[in-house]
């Protein structure tokens, strides 16, 4: 008789102990993830610009404005905004050098330093330059950007909270949380490496090419802005 409170405590204490056990045993696996993501999320946001591509040796880390420190999505806007420049930067550089010695269109009318070339072209051309610069952002804003006609509920109490307001302003100049900045899907030679690595090695490559084609191309529209005269005449007095 004196031995049935013993079992009965610890049959108890084996009992409450499993539950114990079972409980840490769920929630192990949605603590640990939850944790996780946090410390993952802290060090995105403690690293330079969000981690994103970029930084390079031997400088580093250079804002001296402090665009980098602005919430993630400014950030992302301003890194998509730079490589977009860079890229026409980069075809500009290259334009200004080419149709100055090979212009064959319109019957190889169009002469003089190439910041004069567009004024000297039909009126139909134009229309054909603003289409097509308005089909290549159309299509680009497609793909990385939050559309700003979506539904949101309005600040009229009135209103259903399911009745789009037509227009939601937070969205404007928003990318898409899903898009990476400059990824448009256009790799026609194959060229984008497979691995993370090389690919922010490509990234730093091409935002650097970027940076210094806007710069060149900036001199060239200032230089023959000042003389009139093509970029080789200048360079080599022909």
């Amino acid at each position: 008789v004196s031995s049935r409170p013993i079992i009965c405590g610890r049959l108890r204490e084996t009992m409450l102990a499993t539950s114990i056990i079972a409980t840490l045993a769920f929630q192990g696996g949605s603590v640990a993830p939850r944790g996780a993501a946090a410390r993952s999320a802290i060090s995105a946001a403690d690293k330079f610009a969000y981690g994103l591509a970029g930084v390079t040796g031997p400088i580093g880390p250079f804002d001296p404005l402090g665009f980098s420190k602005g919430p993630e999505k400014v950030v992302r806007y301003y890194r998509e905004s730079e490589l977009m420049h860079g890229r026409v930067g980069m075809l500009a550089s290259a334009g200004f050098l080419v149709q100055e010695s090979f212009h064959p269109l319109f019957g190889g009318s169009i002469t003089g330093p190439a910041i004069n070339h567009i004024p000297q072209t039909p009126p139909f051309f134009w229309g054909v330059l603003v289409a097509g610069i308005g089909a290549a952002e159309a299509y680009r804003i497609s793909i990385g950007y939050e559309s700003p006609q979506e539904a949101i509920a309005v600040d009229d109490p009135d209103t259903p909270e399911n009745e789009s307001s037509g227009w939601n302003s937070a969205n404007s100049f928003t990318l898409k949380d899903s898009y990476t900045p400059g990824a448009l899907g256009f790799d026609p030679l194959g060229l984008k490496p497979k691995t993370p690595v090389e690919l922010a090695e490509m990234q730093a490559k091409e935002l650097n090419n970027g940076r210094l084609a806007m710069l060149a191309a900036a001199g060239m529209l200032a230089q023959e802005t000042v003389n009139q005269k093509q970029l080789l005449e200048t360079l080599f007095g022909n």
